[in-house]
């Protein structure tokens, strides 16, 4: 009994995550979902300039795309976070002053960025390359062809990993508090970590943890029913097709070029 009673006012304190639980909604929750989204929306940007430099014939693109890769996958987040967000504090300093937000988001975006970027390319070095070739017979330009077909239909086979990227987001977004974040910037876990260092129990930081849980959790069942729904190989009508493999053929919606 003394141990469960230990565990008890260690972790379900409800007092505690009474008390935390405002800060836990308007604080945490919300710069959190910033953190991720920012990132996310900057990195896949970044992602897609990788994969697109990474597949290109010309070395001086593929190569630094490449090493780019290579650096921010295989340093820890952490590190990477405290050697941009400590390294160019004094420029940010300079340009919006006391405010280690930006290169928070700027770290995570350079992170995101080379993963996304090679899942771009997996994607679209899995698209049939009769694709771009019937694409050029079509009078497509080598832009066009791969903008507009190749592109599109590599990107819709690697959603799932996609939202697998941005899980983890949510997640690394917990580490931008190496920065020294404002009070009115703390994510959800600072927010939990302070108020579980004030209570003298962890009920504030499991309480944090829950809504990690609640973000996590249904995006991870959305990524298994994109999945399982592109492997049915569905089309937008709800038809099948007769191999029950995904429809790779052109794009309903794109418009052949004309000739001038």
């Amino acid at each position: 009994m003394d141990v469960l009673n230990t565990l008890r006012e260690t972790f379900l304190d409800w007092d505690a995550m009474r008390a935390a639980l405002p800060d836990l909604l308007r604080v945490g929750l919300v710069n959190t979902l910033i953190l991720a989204l920012s990132s996310a929306v900057i990195g896949t940007l970044l992602g897609m300039l990788l994969a697109v430099a990474g597949l290109s014939s010309r070395r001086w693109l593929r190569w630094p795309a490449r090493v780019y890769t290579d650096v921010f996958r295989g340093l820890p987040a952490a590190v990477t976070i405290l050697l941009i967000g400590v390294g160019l504090s004094p420029v940010g300093l300079k340009i919006w002053g006391p405010n280690p937000y930006p290169l928070g988001i700027l770290a995570l975006s350079l992170i995101a960025s080379a993963y996304i970027g090679e899942i771009f390319r997996s994607g679209i070095q899995s698209v049939d390359r009769g694709q771009f070739e019937a694409a050029r017979a079509l009078g497509f330009s080598r832009t066009s062809g791969m903008r507009l077909v190749v592109i599109p239909q590599g990107v819709r086979r690697v959603l799932p990993a996609l939202v697998n990227q941005f899980i983890a987001l949510v997640k690394e977004s917990s580490l931008v508090y190496f920065l020294g974040l404002l009070a009115s910037q703390r994510d959800l876990f600072r927010i939990g970590q302070d108020a579980a260092a004030n209570s003298g129990n962890q009920s504030a930081l499991l309480l944090a943890g829950l809504f990690y849980l609640l973000i996590t959790v249904p995006l991870t069942h959305v990524v298994n029913a994109v999945d399982r729904r592109l492997r049915e190989g569905r089309r937008a009508d709800g038809a099948q097709d007769a191999d029950g493999g995904a429809d790779d053929t052109l794009p309903a919606t794109v418009a052949v070029p004309q000739e001038s």
